[in-house]
């Protein structure tokens, strides 16, 4: 499996953005394909189809299959109240030879330690599928403390990592923090865009 994992150091950071850009980035050179496999809060939030409208997606350009929860909670707890059960067994029993002739990119639910089951956690799956990792971050106070943390999570694992993308207004001196003491380097610095869409973010780009 080739590709990319797109983590984020909390919810609502971005994640959904920076895939689309991802997925508008690198579709002249490889054969990109969008995944989510974990999404709770469905019927609210569908990053899904976020990412389809936001990069112009073709449906093959797009996996929307994984474990789909309605309450927009902790996906351990949207599946308990949901009576049913993920593990990442069942999320990666899907990976078969058709995602060895993709290039794939995989968004995470929420940050590294986010709960999937009582023993799992989100980096459990992200060291099964063994994935590069984009970290996605805020560009204002507090990035720092919580990338780092990110960043040392993920090593501690022995994951590779791809690089950091800040979100909000550029701000140097969090930028330069960021790479410096966690050792990594900041792929892009994307800004706040007045109204979203698959226009505004069409010139945004990240390289790998």
């Amino acid at each position: 499996m080739r590709g990319l994992f797109v983590t984020g150091t909390d919810t609502g950071i971005g994640k959904t953005i920076v895939s689309a850009v991802l997925m508008n980035s690198l579709r002249e050179r490889e054969d990109v394909c969008y995944w989510k496999p974990v999404q709770t809060g469905i019927e609210e939030d569908n990053d899904t189809e976020t990412v389809r409208e936001l990069a112009g997606c073709t449906d093959d350009e797009i996996h929307d299959h994984g474990i789909r929860l309605k309450r927009p909670l902790s996906p351990h707890i949207s599946a308990h109240l949901a009576g049913v059960e993920i593990s990442v067994e069942q999320i990666t029993k899907t990976t078969t030879e058709y995602f060895e002739k993709r290039f794939w990119i995989v968004e995470g639910a929420g940050g590294v330690h986010v709960p999937l089951n009582d023993d799992e956690l989100m980096i459990d799956l992200i060291q099964t599928l063994g994935l590069p990792v984009v970290v996605v971050s805020r560009s204002g106070l507090g990035t720092i403390n919580h990338t780092l943390l990110t960043l040392e999570a993920l090593r501690n694992r022995s994951t590779d990592i791809a690089g950091v993308v800040m979100n909000g207004e550029p701000n140097l001196e969090n930028k330069n923090a960021i790479e410096n003491y966690g050792s990594v380097k900041v792929l892009a610095q994307i800004p706040v865009f007045g109204k979203l869409s698959s226009k505004s973010i069409r010139d945004v780009k990240i390289v790998i």
